[in-house]
């Protein structure tokens, strides 16, 4: 039997849960994959998995021999992309994901000009505000905003935003200017769904290590930061945003920032890819080409809110 076509296909099954998922990834039938998966079993005379067409369960033996294969794999593709002169040249696609916005207004110049700059490499510039699996999904590089809370992640800081409270500026003609976080429970308020999945907005007073939580009441709820800029814009009420979702309307003046002494701390922004042993080249040329122009574009962002 080939063992790294076995191994393949074991770190495949473990990579998506469950044998029929790691089958239609692949496109092997599953009776194959099963019998692949025996073989293997046979020939190291251990019990790997546990296993149904649904769930999956890594015995101990099954544990070790994973992570021992992935490390195998992970040297044997090095391998190969010196022999093929990856390692020399970059070249290949890089699949990159990023928010919908944030990638359009920031990431997606500095993706242009790095194509002009290396020829070989093609991108994929995956645009979703939703938190992808970067195995599943088979992305090299994420752009993710908040803290990180997978640890497997290698992150490169590239700066922080801030969260803010805006309307317009007739909203606060007619309802008045909140002054402190409470005031928000008499005004009318627009929540973004895949933002905000729950109803309360934190606060930070200065010098106070307590946050403050104001459970709001939406008047309007939408499932995209566009859609709330735009409801309040037109008056629907005050939202809680990201500070680049709405700097181009705070400078416009048909929105106005409120609560500034209350914002919590900025999110943090990095660039994170899985952890692996040596980086392919594509990679590491774009981490070095990306990193110093998305920090200064993030900074010339914060100075401008303020």
């Amino acid at each position: 039997m080939d063992r790294f076509e076995a191994m393949s296909m074991l770190l495949e099954v473990v990579d998506r849960g469950n044998l029929s998922a790691a089958s239609r990834s692949l496109k092997i039938p599953l009776p194959t994959l099963s019998r692949k998966i025996t073989d293997l079993e046979t020939l190291l005379g251990t019990k790997l998995l546990t296993r149904t067409t649904r769930k999956i369960a890594l015995t101990d033996a099954g544990a070790t021999y994973v992570d021992a294969a992935r490390r195998i794999l992970e040297q044997v593709e090095e391998a190969e992309r010196q022999a093929s002169g990856e390692f020399a040249m970059p070249k290949g696609e890089l699949v990159i994901t990023a928010p919908v916005q944030f990638g359009r207004l920031h990431v997606l110049p500095v993706v242009t000009d790095f194509l002009a700059v290396f020829p070989a490499i093609n991108v994929r510039l995956m645009l979703t505000d939703r938190n992808i699996d970067l195995v599943d999904e088979h992305v090299d590089m994420a752009v993710r905003i908040g803290n990180l809370p997978d640890s497997a992640m290698v992150a490169t800081r590239i700066g922080a935003v801030r969260r803010v409270v805006c309307g317009s500026p007739a909203l606060f003609a007619g309802r008045g200017v909140p002054m402190e976080p409470a005031d928000l429970l008499g005004l009318p308020c627009i929540s973004v769904e895949i933002l905000t999945p729950t109803a309360d907005w934190q606060f930070q007073e200065a010098g106070l290590a307590k946050a403050i939580e104001v459970t709001i009441t939406p008047r309007l709820s939408v499932t995209t930061t566009e859609a709330a800029a735009e409801a309040a814009i037109r008056g629907a009420g005050v939202t809680r945003l990201l500070y680049y979702q709405v700097a181009a309307e705070v400078a416009a003046g048909t929105l106005r920032l409120v609560l500034e002494d209350f914002e919590p701390e900025p999110a943090p922004i990095q660039l994170v890819h899985l952890a692996r042993g040596q980086m392919p080249l594509k990679m590491r040329h774009f981490l070095d080409f990306a990193a110093p122009r998305l920090r200064a574009s993030v900074a010339a962002l914060q100075s401008s809110s303020r």
